[in-house]
């Protein structure tokens, strides 16, 4: 019998998972910052009425990452299945959950005197708040950008293998973009929703709960860019599906597909 790592399935697998779970921790932890994206390529600031709230082109550094999550879904439910994608989503959370937890363990240990004050020479007069400001999300961000993620993950699975079901082998890109669009539409009310109008409106010392016309319009703009990723992203699809059918073999590959759909 084979070692486990010697089977090439099992090897693709913590592959895929690896970098599935990896991302994910990622965009958690950049999300933090909002960035301008017209400005960030030199064009000059846009700004658009929507739903009669202005908003521009700003978005979370972690939606850099989100998309190929969502990809990276698609792709390991292809090979394997709603149980794959089950068992590394909720792993996920797991460790996104177990991480910040460390993270606010750190924030709270005593910092050396020398250390508070050790960047001062490049404008950061206070090393600890900074730490603490960058790392230290709010609680309410954390929950509904978690709840997000596991809502956005299970309904990506089932729309994905309904697809399927009526599509067959054949129109990868309609069941990988089609879940996709369904899931980060999802995601991306879910997390605003919880984070900044029910949430607050719940624990009002989180601060006043936005509007909801502020909520959809947000909501939407978010929604663009992950619509527009989504599309561009799809010949990603198809050159992971050659690479992976090509490691695999092509009869293991057509095996497992197959055992990914019952």
């Amino acid at each position: 019998m084979k070692h486990i790592l010697e089977n090439k399935s099992s090897q693709l697998f913590i592959i895929l998972g690896g970098f599935f779970i990896a991302n994910a921790l990622i965009a958690e932890f950049i999300g933090v910052k909002i960035f301008q994206m017209e400005t960030t390529f030199g064009f000059s600031l846009f700004t658009y009425s929507l739903l009669g709230e202005e908003v521009s082109l700003q978005y979370t550094a972690g939606v850099l990452l989100w998309p190929v999550v969502f990809v990276m879904t698609d792709v390991i439910n292809e090979y394997y299945g709603k149980k794959g994608v089950r068992f590394l989503s909720y792993l996920a959370v797991g460790l996104i959950c177990y991480a910040f937890f460390m993270v606010y363990l750190a924030i709270g240990l005593a910092p050396a005197e020398w250390w508070i004050g050790s960047k001062s020479n490049v404008g950061i007069s206070n090393l600890q708040d900074a730490f603490s400001g960058i790392f230290g999300q709010g609680l309410l961000i954390i929950i509904g950008s978690v709840v997000a993620f596991l809502i956005g993950q299970i309904v990506d699975v089932i729309v994905f293998q309904k697809i399927r079901k009526y599509t067959g082998e054949g129109k990868i890109w309609l069941r990988a973009t089609g879940s996709t669009l369904v899931s980060q539409f999802i995601d991306s009310f879910v997390v605003l929703s919880i984070a900044f109008y029910f949430g607050p409106m719940l624990f009002p010392s989180y601060g006043s709960p936005w509007t909801f016309a502020l909520l959809l319009a947000v909501g939407l703009n978010n929604y663009l860019y992950k619509f527009l990723m989504a599309i561009l992203l799809t010949p990603v699809i198809y050159v992971a599906h050659h690479l992976i059918d090509r490691f695999l073999g092509h009869e293991k590959a057509k095996e497992m597909k197959t055992l990914a759909t019952q």
